[in-house]
């Protein structure tokens, strides 16, 4: 019995190869997606999609009022966000940032939330 497991070993080796898979399955590395795609450092980014996925909306610091509501344009959402803001961001959502609803506040050290809990509609970038 052991040597035709050891004989299985080479076989099921070039199974799992890469070479074997299909080229869509062979091709794809561990996708930039599932790091938060293309966030740059000192951004928030916010995707339509699970998984960062779907329409992408950044937001910088020197456009984004810190300790303000800032509402997503109207009818927006985000399913999936990071935070590489540099600071605390807390997610909405309610569109008028409203505790009443779901929230979650995110460190601005490099937070990847690829399923977020609600639909965000609105953050906050707090100072500390």
């Amino acid at each position: 019995m052991p040597r035709t497991l050891i004989a299985a070993v080479p076989a099921l080796a070039a199974l799992l190869s890469p070479a074997a898979l299909p080229p869509s399955a062979a091709a794809v590395p561990a996708p930039a997606a599932a790091r938060g795609g293309d966030c740059a450092a000192g951004e928030l980014c916010l995707w339509t999609e699970p998984g960062f996925r779907g329409t992408l909306r950044t937001y910088e610091l020197a456009v984004t009022g810190v300790e303000d509501c800032t509402p997503l344009p109207p009818g927006a959402d985000a399913a999936s966000l990071a935070n590489r803001t540099g600071r605390p961001v807390t997610t909405y959502q309610s569109a008028e940032c409203a505790g009443t609803g779901e929230f979650e506040t995110y460190p601005g050290s490099g937070t990847w939330v690829p399923l977020s809990p609600y639909r965000v509609r609105a953050f906050t970038v707090w100072e500390h």
